[in-house]
C-alpha cells in the first residue's frame, strides 16, 4: 500500500491498520492546512512529490520506527494534489503497549517526513497569487 493518495484522507482507516489487542497506546496526528497569521491569506496548498522517491523514503522511515520502537505500529498517509485550508495534509496513526512510544514513533514519522521525504507545497493565496513554501525544518538558516 503506498504513502501518497490523492483523495482526502480516512483517518479511521488509518487506526484500524494500527489497531492490535497489544497495544494500550494509540496515537493520531493529523497536519491540515492552515491560514494562520503568519501565513497570510491562503486558500489551498498544492502538494506534489518525486513520487518513487517520497515512497521508497516513507518506506525507510517506517523501517527506521520498528526498529527503535518494537511492538509499534505505524500507518500514515500524505495528500498530493490541492488541498484546501481546514482540510488533512497528512495523518500518521502509531500504536504501541505504551503511550510513550506511540508518541515517539508518531513524531518521529512526522519530524523525518519534513526534513527528508521529497514533498513540495506550493501555496495558492484568497487573491489569486501562487507562492512556493519551504519547511522551516529544511531550512539552512539557524
Amino acid at each position: 500500500m503506498g504513502y501518497l493518495v490523492r483523495e482526502s484522507i480516512e483517518t479511521t482507516s488509518l487506526l484500524e491498520r494500527v489497531s492490535a489487542d497489544t497495544s494500550g497506546a494509540t496515537v493520531l496526528f493529523c497536519g491540515t492546512v492552515r491560514a494562520g497569521p503568519d501565513d497570510g491569506p491562503v486558500s489551498a496548498i498544492e502538494y506534489s512529490a518525486y513520487e518513487q522517491m517520497a515512497e521508497s523514503e516513507f518506506d525507510r522511515i517506517v523501517v527506521e520506527v520498528l526498529d527503535r520502537w518494537p511492538g509499534v505500529r505505524v500507518a500514515l498517509e500524505h495528500r498530493l494534489g490541492r488541498v484546501r485550508v481546514g482540510e488533512t495534509s497528512i495523518a500518521i496513526a502509531a500504536a504501541a503497549p505504551h503511550r510513550a512510544d506511540a508518541f515517539d514513533a508518531c513524531r518521529y514519522v512526522i519530524d523525518e517526513t519534513k526534513v527528508r521525504v521529497p514533498i513540495w507545497k506550493r501555496e495558492f493565496l484568497e487573491d489569486g497569487e501562487a507562492r512556493w513554501r519551504s519547511n522551516e525544518e529544511t531550512s539552512m538558516e539557524d
